[in-house]
């Protein structure tokens, strides 16, 4: 089986979970956190060298108070696990959109997860935390039209690989596959520029309910993909 260099998967669907089981919300993240160290356990088993979760987006700011305060508790749990986790597997962990919005404490975490796993490399990490693929782009841009102002950038020098340097996931490669679990089918702002030539996978089994066995039909499907011309296999 080829398995993919590049991972990313949208973890959809705890809080429906939680509610099919007359759960609160809550509970379902708090699942969906634990599936999560079992499948970077999973992906490293497989030879999948980096992987990219989307675990809170620019919009979920949205949800209720008592959801988003949850999962502020359940971040700071994580984190804390997480440098277990990172020590076990090797794994190089980096936090990925904009943690300035995020308590000082959670910020906190998140530098010493990152300065705690800096020198592993058998499996690197990105936790998209605050993220939205418009904001990165932005922010991104803000950064180039500074270096433009200051003399560091000229204009003519901006082309693809050059704007890639201003992004977050500057010097990981782009996803091969994307999984999107709970039946959702679309994007919802998540590496909108990395994604433009990744193979996607939509199941309706929701994120706690995604195990090994859904893990490897994904990459089966995507061994299915023919990557030379973005298309299907033919018979």
């Amino acid at each position: 089986m080829r398995v993919p260099n590049h991972i990313a998967i949208i973890l959809d669907g705890n809080g429906r979970w939680a509610k099919a089981k007359g759960m609160p919300r809550g509970y379902g993240h708090i699942k969906g956190c634990a599936n999560l160290e079992t499948i970077c356990d999973d992906i490293k088993d497989l030879g999948v060298k980096y992987l990219t979760v989307y675990a809170f987006s620019t919009e979920n700011w949205k949800r209720s108070r008592e959801e988003v305060e949850g999962l502020m508790k359940l971040f700071r749990s994580y984190l804390k696990k997480c440098m277990k986790s990172a020590e076990k597997n090797h794994m190089r962990v980096k936090v990925i959109g904009d943690p300035s919005a995020f308590a000082p404490d959670i910020q906190e975490k998140i530098r010493q997860l990152e300065e705690f796993s800096k020198d592993y490399d058998e499996l690197y990490f990105q936790i998209a935390l605050n993220y939205g693929s418009r904001d990165e782009i932005v922010r991104g841009v803000r950064k180039l039209a500074q270096d433009v102002a200051d003399g560091k950038l000229v204009p003519d020098a901006i082309d693809e690989s050059c704007f890639e340097n201003y992004l977050d996931t500057v010097g990981v490669p782009d996803p091969d596959l994307m999984i999107r679990t709970s039946g959702e089918l679309r994007l919802s702002n998540f590496l909108m520029w990395q994604l433009a030539y990744t193979e996607f996978y939509f199941t309706d089994v929701p994120w706690p309910d995604f195990h090994k066995e859904e893990l490897i039909k994904a990459i089966e499907k995507y061994n299915e993909r023919d990557r030379r011309y973005g298309g299907v296999k033919e018979e």
